[in-house]
C-alpha cells in the first residue's frame, strides 16, 4: 500500500471534486508549488492510488434513461464460472458497474438501457443464453439520487502520515 501524507489526502480530496483543477489552482489550495503538485499527482497515479480520471456523463443525455440494479445468482460457485462471469462483465458495455458480493446473490450489477425493450434484449443475450446463470432479479431505478466515485477523505485521519 502506498504511503500517503496529509498533503496527498488534501490533493485527493480536491481532485475527487474537480479533476480539472490546474496545478497552480491545486497548489494554492494545498499550499504547494504547481510543480510539486504535478510530481505528487504523477506518483499517486503510478502507485495506483488514482486508478482513473473520468467524467460522469448524464445517461439521459445519451438516450440511456433507464438504469437497473440486477442481482445475479450463478449455477455453482466454482472459480472457473466466477472468473468467466467476471470477464463477461468487464467486456459488456451495458454493465456500468459489477460487484462480486456475499449474501443471497453472487453478483450485483448496475446496467443501463435505452428502453425496457433494449433491456429485455440484453437479458436474453447476457443472462438467458448463459448456462452458468441460475437466475437474476432486476430492480428498476426510479431516480438517480447520487452519482459519484468520490471516497470520503479526511486529511486528519491517522492513516495519513505527517507531511
Amino acid at each position: 500500500m502506498a504511503s500517503l501524507d496529509k498533503i496527498d489526502a488534501a490533493i485527493l480530496a480536491r481532485i475527487q471534486d474537480n479533476n480539472r483543477l490546474t496545478s497552480e489552482e491545486l497548489g494554492n489550495i494545498v499550499n504547494l508549488s504547481p510543480s510539486a503538485c504535478q510530481r505528487r499527482l504523477k506518483r499517486l497515479r503510478a502507485e495506483g492510488v488514482i486508478e482513473s480520471e473520468v467524467a460522469i456523463v448524464s445517461p439521459k443525455a445519451l438516450g440511456r434513461a433507464i438504469t437497473m440494479v440486477v442481482l445475479v445468482s450463478l449455477e455453482r460457485e466454482r472459480s472457473d464460472i466466477v472468473d468467466r462471469f467476471k470477464t463477461a462483465l468487464r467486456t459488456t458495455r451495458e454493465v456500468m458497474m459489477g460487484f462480486y458480493v456475499t449474501g443471497d446473490a453472487d453478483f450485483m450489477l448496475v446496467v443501463t438501457a435505452k428502453s425496457m425493450e433494449d433491456y429485455e434484449q440484453f437479458t436474453r443475450r447476457f443472462f438467458y443464453e448463459n448456462p452458468d446463470i441460475k437466475g437474476f432479479k432486476t430492480m428498476v431505478v426510479m431516480d438517480r439520487v447520487k452519482a459519484s466515485f468520490g471516497f470520503p477523505i479526511d486529511p486528519g485521519d491517522p492513516m495519513f502520515g505527517d507531511d
